[in-house]
C-alpha cells in the first residue's frame, strides 16, 4: 500500500506542478485582457473566457496523459487496457468499472480521482475569478 500511496502522491505532485504554471498563465493573461481598453466587451469577455477555458481543457488532458503514463510505468492495468481510457475515467470521476487496476494497484484509481476532483475545483475557482475580472472592467467601461 505504501507503494501505491507514494507514486500516486508523486503523480498528483507532478499534476498540481503543471495546473499551478497553466493557472499562472491564465490569470496573467485574464488580468491583462482586462486591462485592455476595447469597444466590444462583451465580444472581450467571450474571447477570453473562450481562451481561459480552452487552456484549462488542454491542462486537464495533459495531466490526465501523465496519470496514463504513469499507469504504464507501473503497469497498474490489465494488459491491453487503453490507459487514457482508462486514467479519463479515474480523473474525471466517472467510474464506469469497465476497466479495473491490478489488485496490487487498487488505490491508483481512487487517488487519480482524488487529484481530478482537486484541480477540477481549482480551475472553477479560476475561471470564476477570470469572468469577475472580465465582468467588472467590461461594467467599469460602461459608467
Amino acid at each position: 500500500m505504501l507503494r501505491q500511496l507514494l507514486v500516486c502522491i508523486a503523480v498528483s505532485l507532478c499534476n498540481i506542478a503543471i495546473h499551478a504554471v497553466v493557472m499562472e498563465a491564465v490569470l496573467r493573461a485574464g488580468r491583462a485582457a482586462g486591462e485592455r481598453a476595447t469597444v466590444h466587451p462583451s465580444l472581450q469577455l467571450i474571447a477570453v473566457m473562450s481562451a481561459t477555458v480552452s487552456v484549462l481543457m488542454a491542462a486537464h488532458l495533459a495531466e490526465v496523459m501523465v496519470w496514463a503514463l504513469a499507469y504504464e510505468i507501473v503497469d497498474a492495468a490489465p494488459e491491453g487496457t487503453d490507459l487514457v481510457y482508462f486514467a479519463f475515467v479515474n480523473y474525471a470521476t466517472l467510474g464506469y468499472g469497465d476497466i479495473t487496476p491490478l489488485q496490487r494497484w487498487y488505490l491508483i484509481g481512487p487517488m487519480t480521482a482524488m487529484n481530478g476532483v482537486l484541480l477540477f475545483g481549482w480551475s472553477t475557482a479560476v475561471i470564476f475569478s477570470v469572468l469577475q475580472k472580465a465582468w467588472l472592467t467590461d461594467r467599469a467601461g460602461e459608467g
